[in-house]
C-alpha cells in the first residue's frame, strides 16, 4: 500500500503534486502531510527536488484555499447560509461555527489567515470565513502562500529526515498516511452524527 501511494506521487510528478494538494484542500482524499511526506522522501531518494517540490506543493494548496475564498466571497453571507443550513450535515459544518470563525477572524485580524495554516482542523476551513469577510485578495493570497508554505517545508523536511534515517521510511509514511485517512474518516463519522439540525 505505501509502495503504491509513493508510486503515485513520485509518477505524477509536480502536476500531481499540484493536483492532490489542490483536491486535498478542497475534498481531503488524502491528507497533505502523507503528500508532501511522500514528497519529502521522493526528495531523499533523488527522485524529486526540494524546491520545485516545495513551490508547486505550495501552488496546489493555495489554489485550493482560494477557490473556498473565491466561492465564499461571490456567494455571501446570505446565499451561504442556506447552502450551510441545507448541507451542514454532510459539510459537517453548522452556521454557527462558521460566524464564529468570522467573528474570531474580525477580533484578530487577517493575520489568523496566517496563522491557522499551521492548525490541522482549520487551516483549511478558514478560508471560508475569509471569503465572507471578503478579505482582499491579494493579502489572502500572500498570507495563504507564506503559512502553506512554511507547512509544507516542515513536511518536505520531515519526509527527508526519514527518507535517509530509516530504511523502511516508505513503510512507516505510508502506515503514517493510513492512520490519518482513518483519523479522518473517523472524525467525519463522528461529526455526521452528532450534527444537529439549527433551531429556527
Amino acid at each position: 500500500m505505501s509502495a503504491w501511494i509513493y508510486e503515485v506521487v513520485r509518477d505524477g510528478g509536480y502536476w500531481g503534486i499540484v493536483f492532490l494538494m489542490t483536491l486535498e484542500n478542497i475534498i481531503p482524499p488524502i491528507p497533505s502531510e502523507l503528500i508532501m511526506g511522500l514528497g519529502g522522501l521522493a526528495v531523499a531518494r533523488g527522485d524529486m527536488a526540494f524546491w520545485p517540490l516545495l513551490g508547486w506543493g505550495t501552488f496546489g494548496a493555495t489554489l485550493g484555499n482560494y477557490i473556498l475564498f473565491l466561492a465564499s466571497d461571490r456567494l455571501g453571507y446570505e446565499r451561504m447560509e442556506p447552502l450551510v443550513e441545507r448541507w451542514g450535515r454532510w459539510l459537517t459544518l453548522n452556521w454557527d461555527e462558521v460566524e464564529a470563525l468570522s467573528g474570531f477572524l474580525r477580533r484578530h485580524g487577517h493575520w489568523m489567515v496566517l496563522l491557522l495554516r499551521f492548525a490541522p482542523m482549520f487551516r483549511t476551513v478558514i478560508s471560508i470565513p475569509a471569503g465572507l469577510a471578503h478579505m482582499k485578495h491579494g493579502r489572502f493570497l500572500v498570507f495563504t502562500a507564506i503559512g502553506t508554505g512554511i507547512w509544507n517545508a516542515l513536511l518536505i523536511g520531515a519526509g527527508q529526515w526519514l527518507g535517509r534515517s530509516l530504511k523502511d521510511a516508505g513503510m512507516w509514511l505510508g502506515y503514517a498516511g493510513i492512520a490519518l485517512i482513518a483519523g479522518a474518516a473517523v472524525w467525519y463519522v463522528w461529526r455526521v452524527l452528532r450534527w444537529k439540525k439549527p433551531q429556527d
